[in-house]
């Protein structure tokens, strides 16, 4: 009885229910009818799960952020796998980002002159590509093609140059640059803010070697007021600070020697005048057009090191007991101190062992060419032994270098000159020398050993025909 009761409870609440479900049917259908397609249910959860959060890869050894230069996309744009998304500056070099999705554009977690943090999310990319929801009105939104750079030059100007025009508060857009393919220069930024403020007033403006401008109220003549004016570090600065803060914790000696330049500048010359009649020297062949000393000097530190094998190892402290060792290294990685106008930067020559002198040279020329225009990569930047710094171009007798952060030693050279000097009969000739300054780290390498090794390396420069011997 109760069982036969239970059974009609039931099949009346199943009718009942069918017959609300029809009314909303064709309460929803007549609706429907009027204001567009019915809602789709749970769309818009199976295209979160399609957004895609792009990681800013690992760009270069010990880079933890970097500074985006530039967007080539915005929220909308369409991308195809290893399209360009985006240009950032790390403290070692200037490198583009590409997309590994196909897709759309969603978000953008960085402006332009903001730091990105390596190993997290810079970009977010519907992997769907595109395929937006039609809107109320039954239009359909077409995908945004990929904008440009922002800026008429804003891809042909270094980061040191953007830096200066946000510091003078100019459009770099606004400049018409005169190097280069356009390349906006610092020389054309001072130029243009010496019309601006010309234009504005007949008041002279500030030589263009000054990058500040004085503070409201400042008098200038007697009884000026001093001022200071806040700049930020650049990039490659604040790396700079960093490292050089780290490596003068290592205990440092200074080694000088003067080492006697006659027969390599003889040597060089007629080297030079062979190059100058092959049809491969120059920029349409492999061959440099000219050579420099330096090719020379990184082979002579390059063969010393098979006799030092100190100088190109670094330290190593365990991190649990703190206990030092040396780790030696076979290949002669031998970085190279160079001047850009982003600043100062230490390419590496890799595996200078298996290279004789022009294809030292040939790479120098690459590594030059790629470090004015910012170009560098991580590659070219990092695994460095030891360095070699040459002030000697710009000036300078003797200087004190700093051993560079996991390397035991560094060369410094100073400005070759022309000295009269005693030959073996004790008369008065004209030589060509050059001083060579050395910096160790004394915690591992004594004087005895580096004041050897500095020997070795002026016997094989004084005597470069020995390189011959040694060539690969």
């Amino acid at each position: 009885m109760f069982l036969q009761r239970g059974t009609r409870v039931l099949r009346r609440q199943l009718q009942t229910s069918k017959a609300m479900g029809k009314m909303a049917l064709r309460r929803g259908a007549a609706e429907g009818a009027v204001a567009g397609p019915a809602p789709r249910w749970f769309t818009e959860s199976r295209r979160l799960c399609a957004v895609k959060p792009v990681l800013l890869a690992d760009i270069g050894e010990g880079i933890v952020e970097c500074e985006v230069i530039q967007w080539f996309v915005e929220p909308g744009a369409r991308v195809e796998e290893f399209s360009p998304l985006c240009e950032v500056q790390s403290d070692k070099a200037s490198v583009e980002i590409t997309s590994r999705f196909a897709g759309t554009v969603k978000k953008l977690y960085y402006e332009a002159g903001e730091m990105a943090k390596v190993g997290k999310p810079f970009v977010d990319i519907d992997i769907e590509g595109g395929a937006v929801e039609p809107n109320s009105e039954g239009e359909a939104i077409s995908p945004t093609a990929a904008p440009e750079p922002k800026g008429k030059m804003a891809a042909l100007a270094t980061p040191a140059v953007r830096h200066l025009s946000k510091e003078l508060k100019v459009d770099i857009a606004d400049i018409e640059g005169s190097g280069r393919d356009g390349r906006v220069l610092k020389e054309d930024i001072y130029k243009f803010v010496k019309r601006k403020e010309s234009g504005a007033s007949h008041q002279p403006g500030p030589p263009p070697s000054q990058s500040w401008q004085p503070m409201p109220g400042a008098v200038r003549g007697d009884g000026a007021v001093q001022t200071e004016t806040r700049v930020q570090l650049t990039q490659i600065q604040q790396q700079m600070f960093k490292t050089m803060t780290r490596s003068l914790a290592i205990p440092h000696f200074l080694y000088t020697d003067e080492i006697d330049f006659s027969d390599l500048v003889a040597l060089r010359a007629r080297l030079n005048r062979v190059l100058a009649q092959s049809p491969e020297a120059g920029a349409s062949g492999g061959l440099p057009a000219k050579l420099s000393y330096l090719p020379f000097i990184i082979k002579a530190v390059s063969l010393t090191l098979y006799r030092y094998p100190l100088l190109n190892a670094r330290v190593d402290v365990d991190a649990a007991s703190g206990r030092p060792s040396l780790l030696m290294r076979s290949q002669h990685n031998i970085g190279v101190a160079m001047d850009t106008p982003q600043g100062l930067v230490v390419p590496v020559v890799k595996d200078v062992a298996s290279l004789n002198i022009l294809a030292i040279a040939s790479e120098l020329n690459r590594l030059q060419g790629l470090a004015q225009t910012g170009k560098l990569a991580p590659g070219d930047m990092s695994g460095g032994t030891i360095t070699v710094s040459n002030i000697g171009n710009i000036g300078g007798t003797y200087l004190s270098p700093v051993v560079v952060e996991r390397e035991v030693a560094i060369l410094g050279i100073g400005r070759m000159r022309t000295v009269p000097a005693f030959d073996e009969q004790d008369r008065v000739v004209k030589k060509q020398v050059c001083n060579f300054s050395w910096s160790a780290d004394h915690r591992v390498v004594d004087g005895a050993t580096m004041a050897r090794a500095a020997e070795e390396v002026r016997q094989v420069v004084e005597r470069p025909d020995v390189m011959v011997m040694h060539l690969r």
